[in-house]
């Protein structure tokens, strides 16, 4: 039976996804999906499984021959060096966290921020905006502003799944709407091959991408909704949960589910002699050399006219966070050093940052795993082809694909991914129609893959939320997907009045409006009880 791109591609997808509302273990359920769907793609036969599973796992950080002999006379191009450099910034990052720790100067800042901030909710706002300002990358914005807000939300006892959900709602839909970033530049690149391939000439590829900002209704509820959540303490379902037990207790995780990437389970002490500076200038290494660096390898990358767009399109993100949280642990290592009074063993910090980053990254590698194992079984090409089939009023085109590309997400983990096969299709279609739905169409690919991103167990981008956040990965999950169907229920009726009116204002003020009229409900509801 062939199980490739039919709808028994969904099975692995499907089968993860129920496991982890089930069990609320995201190791196994990711694992469960990668064996269901190694076996569909090599017909049960358990042996060519268990060598497709392997060379899948290998494939994630080496890609020369698998022999012995030709592993000991690799070269740097036998390396998936991204992924690599990506494990090692985590790493780094353990480390850095760990010492930041440990020379008191996370408690330090902790003791200044909360005179400053007063409130839970200034606490909140801090992360929000911090969110906002730092727009060059996901994955940078999703670590950082944890390193930063959570010695304050500690302190306000904000839950760690509000504080994930809080970076995570500021990281990608900001990233998203930003021309200079990693994803601005990757979709610019991307809709320039659909333009040249379509014969557009009438278009530039950032005229488009500035074209679709106000019509990525998602991204722009997303993060109206954070701002109105921290405004109107808008908690509810199991968000609701954790966040009266930080309150009334100061469990900041549940304490059924502790384990959390990021966290150290105060294994390691805290010096009594601790400065702001302990924790500030680590951070602001770490941030200046990363931003420096993603400059300088995008302009060395760039053949012919620098721009600030063509920079951002070349740069190489992971070098750039490895050479940046590296720089960051060796100072907080030195101030460690020259520190007086009691303190850790310096090998036992050590260890325990490395150990703090495990379950982060074993997430991640499954979630890896998972991501290969669904684009062989091709789940996403069938979900692509039944768009390509459907026959429906061009009009409706946006509202469609902002559907399709949030269902990709969330069953394939990635959001680039879906980018790099729904733009394309996206564009197609538009361009043998009606080249004025180009636009519209686009940015309902970017928001709905943005949207299915969030509600991803399998997202790479919720996985490093989590760790930035020390929050178990799938609190994380189960407490930002009812904030992510507010937005894009939001985002749905926007859609459909830009169908009927061919308004991006329209549209947009819809949205805005259906937001506001949901949370204020929902509030309503919840003091009515």
């Amino acid at each position: 039976m062939d199980f490739i791109g039919t709808w028994y591609s969904l099975i692995p997808p499907i089968v993860m996804i129920l496991l982890v509302l089930l069990t609320r273990r995201v190791l196994i359920s990711l694992g469960a999906g990668i064996v269901v769907g190694a076996l569909m793609i090599k017909e049960f036969d358990l042996l060519a499984t268990l060598n497709l599973i392997w060379e899948s796992f290998v494939g994630l950080f080496y890609v020369g021959e698998l022999e012995w002999s030709a592993l000991f006379q690799s070269t740097a191009e036998d390396w998936d060096i991204w992924s690599i450099q990506l494990v090692l910034f985590l790493l780094l990052l353990g480390v850095l966290i760990s010492f930041l720790t440990a020379t008191g100067g996370a408690k330090a800042f902790g003791d200044w921020a909360i005179k400053k901030i007063k409130t839970r909710e200034g606490s909140q706002y801090t992360a929000g905006l911090l969110g906002l300002g730092i727009f060059i990358d996901d994955y940078f914005n999703s670590l950082t502003i944890g390193q930063v807000s959570r010695p304050i939300t500690d302190r306000k006892n904000v839950s760690r799944a509000k504080l994930a959900y809080l970076i995570d709602s500021t990281s990608a839909p900001v990233t998203v709407l930003s021309p200079i970033s990693s994803w601005g530049a990757y979709i610019i690149g991307t809709i320039a091959g659909i333009l040249a391939t379509q014969n557009l000439t009438d278009f530039s590829a950032f005229n488009v991408f500035v074209g679709t900002i106000p019509l990525n209704y998602y991204a722009i509820a997303a993060i109206i909704l954070v701002f109105l959540v921290i405004k109107m303490k808008l908690d509810f379902g199991s968000m609701k949960e954790h966040e009266v037990r930080a309150q009334e207790t100061g469990e900041l995780v549940d304490p059924l589910n502790s384990n959390v990437p990021g966290d150290l389970q105060d294994d390691v002490k805290e010096s009594s002699n601790g400065r702001i500076y302990h924790l500030v200038l680590p951070i602001l290494v770490l941030v200046s050399v990363t931003v420096g660096l993603m400059i300088y390898t995008g302009i060395q990358a760039t053949e012919g006219a620098v721009t600030a767009i063509s920079t951002f399109e070349n740069t190489d993100v992971n070098y750039s966070l490895v050479m940046g949280g590296l720089s960051a642990a060796v100072l907080s290592v030195l101030f460690f050093l020259i520190q007086s009074g009691e303190k850790s063993n310096f090998f036992r910090v050590v260890w325990e940052g490395i150990k703090a980053m495990l379950p982060a990254i074993y997430i991640l590698v499954l979630a890896w795993l998972i991501v290969g194992i669904i684009d062989g079984i091709g789940t996403g090409d069938f979900l692509s082809e039944k768009v390509v089939e459907a026959e429906f009023n061009i009009a409706f085109l946006p509202l469609v694909i902002f559907l399709i590309s949030g269902v990709m997400a969330f069953a394939t983990g990635t959001s680039w991914g879906t980018f790099g096969i729904m733009l394309g299709i996206a564009g197609e279609i538009a361009a043998n129609t009606n080249p004025d739905f180009l636009v519209p169409s686009l940015a309902a690919v970017l928001a709905g893959s943005v949207f299915g991103d969030h509600c991803s167990p399998i997202s790479d981008t919720s996985v490093l939320s989590s760790t930035g956040a020390g929050s178990n990965h799938i609190d994380h999950v189960l407490t930002q997907i009812p904030y992510a169907l507010i937005a894009a229920l939001a985002s749905i009726f926007g859609y459909l009045l830009y169908a009927l009116t061919s308004s991006m204002l329209v549209g947009l003020l819809v949205t805005i409006g259906v937001l506001v009229l949901i949370v204020y409900f929902i509030k309503m509801r919840i003091a009515s009880k």
